[in-house]
């Protein structure tokens, strides 16, 4: 039996190995080697796989079973909390500022880490996807403070991959998330891939779906038209307290 992750071929479109020979333990580890290019991250995310990785490390590549997904129109925000945004007076908007939610979710502590796997290579290549239109951010403004939340991923087809939120004020991820949700719900988008459990994501709606079966949707979402460019006008500008009512776009 295999036990090791494969290796894979120096060129960027070298095809990865089927997600289905990802290893037990660790759980859902498929691939090392490679490299970040868009070609190959576009096509690893084409195939349901993902980089996470240390610095230090080999580029790992991940597709774990089951998979940690949200529908887009069933985000859940807590009755308290809605409550408390209802006199929000914080915005958002979508790619105003790529960079800066980027550096935000490799800076910010997180509880159980030691540092952050957003490598400085990492955000290069993410900022590569984002001027080819691929690569989206959502964020959330105060009057006062400026950006206090945001959330990045990819776009592909009707598919949407998030890597990573932050918050530096109580409540600015779920903000983001609810507002990219309602977002991709609009646009006929109806998953969004969150790719391994944790608590929070679950508090929000967050579900397990069988790697067979998100590797089903992702391969009929990706082949679709998708939303390939800027989000930003089309985004405009929204009020925080209107996801309080949980209406669509």
């Amino acid at each position: 039996m295999r036990r090791h992750a494969y290796l894979l071929a120096p060129e960027p479109d070298a095809p990865f190995p089927p997600a289905s020979a990802a290893l037990r333990q660790p759980e859902g580890l498929l691939a090392y080697g490679g490299d970040l290019s868009p070609t190959r991250l576009l096509n690893a995310y084409a195939g349901g796989i993902f980089p996470w990785y240390s610095a230090g490390q080999p580029i790992l590549w991940w597709s774990p079973d089951p998979r940690m997904v949200f529908d887009t129109d069933r985000v859940h925000l807590a009755t308290r909390f809605r409550r408390q945004l209802r006199r929000s007076r914080w915005q958002v908007r979508a790619d105003s500022d790529f960079a800066a939610v980027l550096a935000a979710c490799a800076g910010i502590p997180r509880p159980g880490q030691d540092g952050t796997w957003i490598t400085p290579e990492m955000r290069q290549a993410y900022l590569r996807l984002h001027r080819l239109g691929h690569a989206h951010s959502v964020e959330v403004y105060d009057p006062e403070l400026g950006l206090v939340g945001g959330i990045y991923g990819v776009a592909l087809g009707r598919m949407f991959f998030g890597e990573s939120m932050f918050s530096t004020v109580s409540g600015g991820s779920k903000v983001a998330l609810a507002a990219l949700a309602r977002y991709l719900a609009g646009r006929g988008c109806p998953l969004l891939d969150a790719q391994v459990e944790n608590p929070h994501l679950l508090s929000l709606g967050a579900r397990h779906m069988p790697r067979d079966a998100f590797l089903e949707q992702v391969r009929e979402l990706a082949a679709q038209p998708g939303l390939v460019g800027p989000w930003t006008a089309d985004f405009g500008v929204l009020e925080a307290r209107t996801l309080a009512a949980g209406a669509a776009l």
